[in-house]
């Protein structure tokens, strides 16, 4: 099995920025791909960044030039950098990590983001 603990959201006015962290523990080895989705009241959860084992990554159409999606191998930890933060950017944001050998996804608990106007 694999945790993903999440870290770093948090309440940010329009404009600004925050970075979040998830570390994978357990086992590890097999995880290729990892990334972020969000979900905001009422809708459905949203793929906002991906980025696989090497360094691919695919973003969300809404936060292509504000966001960046890195990750650090050696720690097993995925980072979500988001700059230019928007009110419609409100969500609880879930970390995913794909696991190739378990042939599962494993999810964080999920960390709130929240942009005032």
């Amino acid at each position: 099995q694999v945790q993903l603990e999440e870290s770093g959201g948090g309440l940010v006015q329009a404009g600004g920025s925050l970075r979040l962290s998830c570390a994978a523990s357990g086992s590890t080895f097999g995880i290729n791909t990892m990334g972020w989705y969000r979900q905001a009241p009422g809708k459905q959860r949203e793929l906002v960044a991906t980025i696989a084992s090497g360094t691919s990554t695919k973003y969300a159409d809404s936060v292509k030039g504000r966001f960046t999606i890195s990750r650090d191998n050696a720690k097993n930890t995925v980072y979500l950098q988001m700059n230019s933060l928007k009110p419609e950017d409100t969500a609880v944001y879930y970390c995913n990590a794909h696991h190739v050998l378990l042939r599962n996804d494993f999810w964080g608990q999920g960390t709130q983001v929240t942009v005032s106007s």
